[in-house]
């Protein structure tokens, strides 16, 4: 897709978020079932993910831990939001790469350590890029991408949260 094609796509879009503002909240779902043992299964919407303990927790390491899983949808959104930036803006990226780290304390995850945090503690978004772009650019098309990057957003300035059940 080249940049007017993109432009053409999101023409439209654009100007009916911008008549009707609520058009543009979409409610975004996932569903899980917990299974055997300590499990949850997760339909990912192109297949069905098992999640499960990280080693570090007690876990075999044959489930999918739910914070490689946040990494991966990170480097998944990171990586399609530097394609459209690119593309918009017409920076040509010839190939590249996404990578992210996150630093854990399983003491706080494991009820261990009352001052050690649950979660997160760092992530480190790294692009590698192949491309004839020039710094300003390049700068430019990070910040872009930072900036517009739903999961790195949602990071950042974490959302309202709320859990509740249901009988």
């Amino acid at each position: 897709m080249n940049t007017e094609e993109l432009k053409e796509l999101q023409a439209p879009l654009k100007a009916k978020y911008r008549e009707t503002p609520d058009a543009a909240v979409i409610t975004l779902k996932a569903d899980g079932t917990l299974g055997d043992g300590i499990t949850c299964s997760v339909q990912t919407g192109k297949a069905l993910t098992a999640a499960g303990l990280h080693p570090a927790a007690g876990g075999n390491g044959l489930s999918a831990c739910s914070g490689d899983m946040l990494l991966e949808a990170l480097v998944a959104c990171a990586g399609v939001t530097l394609g459209a930036v690119a593309t918009a803006i017409g920076v040509n990226v010839k190939k590249g790469s996404v990578h992210a780290e996150g630093d854990l304390d399983f003491r706080g995850t494991l009820g261990v350590a009352k001052d050690a945090p649950v979660g997160f503690k760092t992530i480190r978004l790294r692009f590698e890029l192949d491309t004839d772009a020039t710094e300003d650019q390049i700068a430019t098309l990070l910040k872009l991408t930072e900036r517009y990057c739903v999961v790195a957003q949602s990071l950042r300035e974490a959302p309202t949260f709320s859990i509740s059940r249901r009988t």
